[in-house]
């Protein structure tokens, strides 16, 4: 299987000295093309530090991250801010939307970071609304749409660039079990293309629908249930009322990326 990110004795300190705290300790993971995987812990784990770096959004203490083959650790401020935008889409629990931006101006910033011009901006912008379903919300203004409306912009947002990789940190987080299992299934339909789906999330059901389970605790990987072509078929025997409508919004989903 194709690496699109290889991490290798990942540290993460905060602080000095005496006020030193060491968030990540020593970590190594690999991530492969074609897998979704969940990221697991409770609060003050770990995880939503080991996402802001694998997304590069934070650098690490020590160690090395390399996406798609390229050591991020060894670029220069440009080089990495360039291989960020063209290389991930962002789905955040929070927004981050413009609120007096309309709904096409918000999903096309990506691709205006990216040098994109405006008419070809507009085209893919409104082609990744339409595959969420809000082509005929484009000149609305972000604050007047509703949470699970503003997530699916998020994903628009998340989608624009073709990105090679797709996180999305608890994405469902601020939605009803209905809204959820809407936003869920359009994460899996962009994972089943083939696009990693990396989802950090305190939710066990949520988790249990990834192909990969990564928990962490206190800094450290104590579990890793493997990659993809090594993964057992098992089923979880169980879930809560919340995600069954999670589950079986996802399941047509999955079962494509299977065929």
């Amino acid at each position: 299987m194709e690496k699109v990110i290889e991490v290798k004795n990942l540290v993460k300190v905060y602080g000095k000295r005496s006020a030193a705290f060491t968030a990540l300790k020593h970590l190594n993971l690999d991530i492969y093309k074609g897998e979704s995987v969940a990221i697991i812990g409770k609060s003050g784990s770990g995880k939503s530090t080991l996402m802001h770096l694998l997304a590069l959004l934070d650098k690490p203490t020590s160690g090395t991250i390399k996406i798609n083959g390229i050591d991020s650790t060894k670029l220069r401020a440009r080089k990495l801010n360039q291989l960020r935008n063209q290389s991930f889409g962002f789905v955040f629990q929070q927004f981050f939307m413009n609120p007096n931006d309309t709904v096409l101006e918000n999903v096309m910033l990506p691709l205006k970071i990216a040098g994109v011009r405006r008419k070809k901006r507009k085209e893919l912008a409104a082609k990744a609304l339409h595959t969420v379903g809000l082509e005929e919300r484009l000149k609305f203004k972000a604050n007047d749409l509703s949470g699970g409306q503003k997530q699916r912009v998020c994903i628009a947002r998340a989608l624009v660039n073709d990105p090679s990789i797709i996180f999305a940190d608890e994405p469902t987080g601020n939605l009803d079990s209905t809204t959820g299992g809407k936003i869920i299934k359009l994460l899996f339909d962009a994972n089943k293309k083939g696009t990693p789906l990396i989802i950090v999330t305190h939710d066990e059901d949520l988790a249990k629908l990834c192909d990969r389970q990564v928990r962490i605790m206190d800094g450290e990987i104590v579990e890793d249930t493997g990659a993809k072509s090594q993964k057992s078929s098992k089923k979880p025997n169980s879930q809560s009322k919340s995600a069954k409508t999670s589950a079986s919004s996802a399941k047509s989903a999955k079962k494509g990326a299977k065929k």
